[in-house]
């Protein structure tokens, strides 16, 4: 899926003298090639939960998976509006992503084919076949969402630190 480039800006409050807006690409590719990520989610009593997760980008949007019991799916059901963030835990060093948008369960087949192809290879897990709706493994059926960006963010660590902020 073709996305349209975001509009970018730095946020000076938060951003050394020295810092520029970091390009959307360099956010991306860390979305690509990043192996944990962090998933919040907001519970009906409005609690926030977090969980770690692997997920893939693909036709620009992070995809995970999760069992239909699971926490994360239980939250959903009642508010897709999550975040999802991924990056390192040094403080003068790295990259940091930030995403926020809706949850979107995937249903199409052949979309649902192509993540699971993705994972897959991304994760080394053979026997990823696709059902009626859902991924299944070793641990059974699982929901796969896809978020699409709203807003993101990234964060520069070290010198120059900086916060950019991508609209989508």
């Amino acid at each position: 899926m073709a996305m349209k480039p975001p509009t970018a800006t730095l946020d000076k409050r938060y951003s050394s003298e020295t810092a520029t807006v970091r390009a959307w690409e360099e956010g991306r590719s860390l979305l690509e090639k990043a192996e944990i990520y962090w998933l919040t989610t907001v519970r009906a009593d409005g609690r926030p939960n977090v969980s770690p997760l692997a997920a893939i980008w693909l036709d620009g949007a992070i995809h995970f998976c999760t069992g239909v019991l699971e926490r994360k799916a239980l939250n959903i059901a009642s508010n897709r509006q999550c975040a999802i963030t991924t990056g390192c835990n040094v403080m003068n060093e790295g990259f940091d992503i930030v995403i926020e948008g809706d949850a979107i369960r995937v249903l199409d087949r052949e979309k649902l084919q192509r993540v699971t192809k993705a994972y897959g290879a991304k994760y080394a897990c053979w026997g990823l076949t696709v059902g009626e709706g859902v991924m299944l493994g070793e641990g059974g059926d699982t929901l796969v969402f896809e978020i699409v960006p709203v807003k993101a963010f990234g964060f520069g660590k070290g010198e120059p630190f900086s916060q950019t902020r991508w609209d989508f």
